[in-house]
């Protein structure tokens, strides 16, 4: 079942005492009454519903100022499962989680050049099977999440893949997996997924957060009011393919100047070849190693992705940029991005921005697309309706 958060909800239905329960528990019964503002029978009612739906569950007990201590209650997001994968390309990673993104297995798989979906999605839907199998944990499987390069119809389901993976244009993704693991399919751009998943871990901020995303390619997010904005068209955050003035770099987009040309890792790979480089973990590995010329490369291509980023954080105005991606993280790429963005944005955008490497490592996808997941699923209206269809105790 997949209800859009926009449908209406009664502010006292079980689907808003949770909410309020996610936005500010745990708390005792006697605080959540009255934040709800409902009578303590209708509570009652309310919490008993959401327990036989495995939604609510106790949270320890307040400290007592005298008297009986009062029991704390906290959405339960560990009790129900999502298969998460993130597809990229060159590679496809999967996982098994919970709604709060803790990982219980993964499966990560290398991809040739030019993978096709007639290859892939089989392999995807076998791991998948495989993954559920192995932790036990295919009982309780709500939903699925996918994150892909490039934009997404996200009303057909399907996907508008970039220059770099030409055979997954049109792409039906939704569909043969809501077919074999029966459950509701959200897709989600790449580093838009990634972006989620800082936003979530650093506690949902009520702040603007950019994700930059540096990996085989350039991507970037934009959560706004805690949600993410993907543009009228889906293509938000596109800066790998901003101009940088002077360059005549052919770009797979089929264009010159592009920075992805010029500062992705598909580009340092090209760069770097005649020292023996042939892959991206080759350049972080030389990176790593302080390999003068991968070092100066890299911050390189820094520079290059902080010219376009300062533009777009002088518009956007961020409270926090977040950098991920196996390039994105590296020292000498960061600290040159730093730079130059403090150099080349607009002064009031600079106060108190923030701009720090992602923490989640090689899980961020997986946490972004949890909490996608949670955040549907554990919705007024998704919660409404399941509580609907409960049979009568």
């Amino acid at each position: 079942m997949l209800v859009t958060k926009e449908t209406p909800t009664s502010p006292t239905s079980p689907g808003h005492v949770l909410a309020v329960l996610r936005a500010e528990g745990p708390l005792t019964r006697l605080e959540l009454q009255e934040r709800v503002g409902l009578s303590r029978v209708t509570l009652v009612e309310r919490l008993d519903l959401l327990r036989r739906l495995g939604l609510v569950r106790q949270a320890g007990h307040r400290e007592s100022s005298g008297g009986r201590r009062a029991e704390m209650l906290e959405v339960n997001d560990t009790g129900r499962t999502a298969l998460v994968a993130d597809l990229g390309q060159s590679h496809a990673t999967l996982a098994v989680v919970d709604l709060r993104g803790t990982v219980f297995a993964r499966d990560d798989h290398r991809l040739a050049v030019r993978h096709s979906p007639q290859e892939v999605v089989p392999m995807l839907l076998d791991a998948g099977k495989r993954l559920l199998e192995r932790t036990g944990r295919a009982d309780t499987l709500c939903a699925m999440a996918l994150s892909v390069p490039g934009q997404i119809d996200h009303e057909r389901g399907v996907t508008v893949a970039p220059p770099t993976m030409p055979d997954w244009n049109g792409t039906p993704l939704r569909r043969p997996f809501a077919e074999v693991f029966g459950v509701p399919v959200l897709l989600e751009n790449d580093a838009n997924a990634l972006t989620l998943g800082d936003y979530y871990a650093m506690g949902r901020p009520d702040a603007t957060l950019v994700g930059v995303k540096v990996g085989t390619g350039i991507g970037t997010g934009v959560v706004i009011s805690g949600r993410i904005h993907r543009g009228e068209s889906g293509s938000a955050g596109e800066i790998g393919h901003m101009r940088i003035e002077g360059s005549e770099q052919q770009c797979s987009c089929g264009r010159r100047g592009c920075v992805a040309a010029s500062a992705s890792g598909q580009a340092l790979t090209r760069i770097l070849r005649s020292t023996g480089v042939r892959t991206i973990a080759d350049v972080v590995r030389r990176v790593d190693e302080g390999r003068g010329d991968a070092v100066r490369a890299a911050a390189e291509a820094g520079r290059l992705v902080g010219t376009v980023l300062a533009t777009m954080v002088t518009i956007i105005n961020p409270r926090y940029v977040r950098v991920g991606g196996a390039i994105g993280v590296l020292p000498p790429f960061l600290e040159a991005l730093r730079r130059t963005v403090e150099a080349n944005a607009h002064a009031s955008a600079l106060r108190s921005l923030d701009i720090e490497p992602s923490q989640l490592g090689e899980n961020g996808a997986f946490v972004g697309l949890a909490g996608l997941v949670a955040d549907e699923m554990l919705s007024p209206a998704t919660v409404d309706a399941l509580a609907a269809a409960l049979p009568q105790s």
